[in-house]
């Protein structure tokens, strides 16, 4: 064939449909006739339409390929705004404006949207995993009409306004000349197809609410804030169309006796001063039964004694965090005159009915601080 197309638009034989586009796009902003009315510019501007006409479409540009003339059964038309080259308006158009009408209906079958269920459950069971049956209320296909939309008996038409193409065109006047836009069919909503009589049941929409029971797996070792996915249990899509996820997000309830922080649980436990002194066993439920944690002599308030692997499964990976046992000390406020015998007894044995007080560094006691005060410290 005399003309390259290949060279007309600027690219190489192997080149891409995105690299096809890009260049005539950019040759179509130089060279349309109301940007450039030079007439050498309008016959330029037709043959790089003609060109793009050809390499954008797959079938004619096969036949362009091996030697043949994809434009002969047009009456030879070569681009321009003619019958043979406005099937590549909107590309001119987007050439200038950077977008391009959507080609084509709309499907009636679209995806459906997640959805989430918090769900509350104890500390054991988020410490060793369990199994929940939970009630949703989602988007299901409707079993009247299978999800088509269409009450039985019947079926959805073809749009008479826009012929099944989904979106209609008007021709309007701007600096550009003469230009046709296109936007989605009022009769059809771009659908390009219509229900004459919706399904009584879903009302055309292919999808009813309904409760659903399910029976959800929580791995042990789930926290606040954990959400479990269950893929295509959400929401059934419009017409019928697949259903999104399901989040399960995991809430845990407050425990009576421990604290969780991360795989680790804590927990206080309150003992007086003699059993502090003279050490002691303390029975403790933990989540694994009944365990007495040992109080050596000598525990002072504050103390944290460890139980190792007795806290909460971790979740990726084996093995447990700890329990943390804090010791509380309390010293009695009331005493008996026979109580307070005794006890002062024990301060005079140890030295103790005196005390001094040991002070920490950088405290001072309150003649100390005034008398700082006064000497300009």
């Amino acid at each position: 064939m005399a003309t390259d197309y290949y060279a007309v638009l600027g690219v190489r034989r192997d080149a891409s449909q995105d690299e096809i586009k890009k260049a005539f796009r950019r040759l179509a902003r130089e060279l349309h006739p109301d940007v450039n009315p030079d007439p050498k510019t309008q016959e330029r501007f037709k043959e790089i339409n003609a060109a793009y006409e050809v390499l954008s479409d797959p079938q004619k540009k096969q036949v362009y390929d091996l030697g043949g003339d994809p434009l002969s059964q047009q009456g030879g038309a070569a681009g321009g705004f003619g019958a043979g080259g406005f099937g590549n308006f909107s590309d001119i158009m987007d050439a200038f404006f950077g977008t391009a009408s959507q080609r084509g209906p709309r499907s009636r079958t679209r995806r459906g949207q997640d959805a989430m269920i918090r769900l509350e459950i104890e500390l054991d069971e988020a410490a060793f995993g369990t199994t929940k049956d939970i009630q949703v209320d989602t988007a299901v296909v409707c079993a009247t009409c299978n999800g088509e939309g269409a009450a039985p008996g019947t079926a959805a038409q073809t749009c008479d306004m826009c012929r099944g193409r989904g979106e209609v065109s008007q021709v309007t006047r701007s600096f550009l000349g003469q230009v046709m836009t296109s936007r989605p069919c009022p009769q059809c909503q771009g659908f390009g197809t219509v229900v004459p009589t919706p399904c009584p049941e879903c009302a055309g929409d292919g999808r009813v609410r309904s409760r659903r029971t399910l029976t959800v797996k929580i791995p042990a070792g789930v926290d606040n804030g954990t959400r479990i996915q269950l893929a295509g249990e959400g929401e059934v899509g419009p017409g019928g169309g697949p259903a999104g996820d399901l989040y399960v997000e995991i809430h845990e309830l407050p425990h009576s006796t421990f604290q969780r922080r991360g795989d680790d649980l804590h927990c206080t436990v309150t003992i007086p001063m003699t059993a502090a002194s003279l050490g002691t066993k303390v029975p403790l439920e933990t989540l694994d039964g009944m365990e007495e944690v040992d109080i050596r002599p000598g525990t002072q308030s504050g103390q944290s004694i460890p139980l190792h692997g007795r806290g909460v499964t971790h979740l990726r990976g084996g093995g447990r965090g700890d329990l943390i046992v804090h010791v509380e000390v309390t010293t009695p406020t009331k005493l008996d005159a026979e109580q307070e015998r005794v006890l002062r007894e024990l301060a005079i044995l140890r030295g103790e009915e005196r005390p001094t007080g040991q002070f920490q560094p950088g405290q001072q006691g309150l003649f100390s601080r005034l008398k700082d005060a006064f000497n300009g410290r």
